[in-house]
């Protein structure tokens, strides 16, 4: 079955992860790349007894609705999977897809689902990317027949499926500001210098990976992580970042000689600049350090806490559980409407973080609390405090744990607002949480054009 060839198999719809599926005898057979209304012969990569995934090969027919990428990089980068797809039935599809998981998997009763808010900027929405220095440059299949001799030292995204190619990056659409200038121009001295791009296989290597944020307010912060110890090129290194970017607001680095690039359990050093920047919404303002998570697309962040803060119905009495706070941005965004929040969340750091923010904006009616979820949610801390009117839940990915959630059923807020990044847990957690609450109102919001992610938002209701 595997590398045999489907010709000319018509693409029927959007499915899951970005992919596409048509039929054939019988078979859904996944493809990425293409659009519904594509006509296009498909050679098989994996075969299993109900499906099969395959590549294009060749196109026949393409789509009507079909627009030209705008991106070079666009079928070698795994990111923005959709612009080939006009935003407007990218949109759609995202409904269509919340509307999908919610009646498969939570099999419960539900209101419409509203039309899907889009985000007001498509291109260069992202206040954060992480790029990757290599060794092993991926080269294109052009590339390698053109016959030409390549720098092989790449900074830029991982190649899908391939831990230890990176696809050096010329220009990204995701991130403005002076995010493109500052990666090409500190990859270019580091290929003068002779500076050396990390191997991940044998763990060796100066540069490893290049962090950039940005603000609304036009603050950046650059992020330079080594994965060797050798003061004098990582002076190097930093002294001309700062020297040719003077905009940027901090300017720090870490070293790191562990077996993964995350960097959360090791310390940073701020070589110029403050070790924090700063964003603002609505007149709050939230500090944002090397460690700290904030929504990706500042501008949708905004709608999203709106469209949640709306669905809490707050009267200024409320006492407002904030599950899963983070840096606590939802608990300050609706702490001027209620009478107390309390926010859970079992980053400790992230806590830290939620903490200064509530001392930044004034706001005293905040108490923030660290640790997992279903050990602080207990019967014990809830006669230690006022019982909720309004909770509101924003797990990770994976949902939240059934042990929550049966707290949840136990404390019966007459409101729970839940947001998810994923519609599929979500569902799962609805259908459990539909024993005691109904789904009142349903609002998707676009925090990422061009791909296949929606955030989405449920009001329930306690039934009576």
């Amino acid at each position: 079955m595997k590398h045999k060839v489907i010709t000319r198999l018509t693409i029927e719809r959007i499915a899951t992860e970005g992919k596409c599926l048509g039929y054939h005898e019988g078979k859904v057979v996944f493809v990425s790349q293409v659009a519904p209304g594509d006509v296009v012969d498909v050679r098989i990569t994996k075969g299993k007894s109900s499906f099969m995934e395959g590549e294009v090969v060749y196109f026949h027919e393409y789509a009507k609705d079909r627009v030209e990428p705008f991106c070079s990089h666009f079928g070698t980068c795994g990111g923005c999977k959709w612009q080939h797809l006009p935003y407007d039935l990218q949109k759609e599809f995202k409904r269509q897809q919340v509307i999908d998981q919610l009646q498969r998997i939570a099999k419960i009763p539900i209101p419409e689902v509203a039309p899907i808010l889009g985000s007001t900027n498509t291109l260069y929405y992202r206040n954060k990317l992480d790029f990757t220095f290599s060794h092993a440059k991926w080269l294109t299949r052009e590339e390698i027949n053109s016959g030409q001799d390549f720098d092989r030292n790449a900074l830029g995204f991982h190649i899908p499926k391939m831990f230890d190619k990176i696809l050096d990056i010329e220009h990204c659409y995701l991130q403005g500001g002076i995010s493109n200038e500052v990666r090409n121009t500190l990859r270019n001295f580091a290929r003068e210098q002779g500076l050396s791009f990390y191997d991940i296989r044998n763990q060796q290597g100066l540069l490893r990976n290049l962090i950039i944020r940005t603000t609304l307010s036009e603050e950046t912060m650059v992020i330079v992580q080594f994965g060797e110890n050798d003061p004098e090129s990582i002076f190097k290194v930093m002294q001309f970042l700062q020297s040719n970017f003077p905009a940027i607001t901090s300017l720090l680095y870490v070293i790191n000689t562990k077996g993964n690039e995350t960097f959360h359990d090791l310390e940073l050093t701020t070589f110029a600049g403050r070790d924090y920047i700063e964003e603002e919404m609505e007149g709050l303002r939230f500090r944002i350090g090397p460690k700290s998570f904030y929504q990706t697309n500042s501008e949708q962040a905004h709608a999203l806490y709106q469209v949640v803060r709306e669905f809490a119905h707050l009267q200024g009495h409320e006492v407002v559980f904030d599950l899963y706070t983070g840096t606590g941005t939802i608990a300050n965004f609706v702490a001027k409407k209620a009478k107390q929040v309390i926010g859970v969340e079992y980053v400790s750091e992230a806590i830290d973080d939620a903490r200064i923010n509530a001392q930044l904006n004034g706001l005293e009616n905040i108490l923030f609390y660290a640790g997992d979820m279903k050990d602080i949610l207990t019967e014990e801390f809830m006669e230690r405090h006022a019982r909720p009117d309004v909770i509101i839940t924003d797990p990770p990915r994976a949902g939240m744990d059934e042990k929550v959630v049966q707290m949840l059923l136990r404390i019966q807020a007459p409101i729970l607002v839940y947001v998810s990044c994923n519609p599929a847990t979500q569902a799962r957690d609805l259908a459990l949480l539909g024993e005691r609450y109904q789904v009142d109102r349903i609002q998707p919001v676009d925090m990422f054009p061009h791909t296949y992610h929606v955030e989405n938002v449920v009001r329930l209701i306690l039934k009576l």
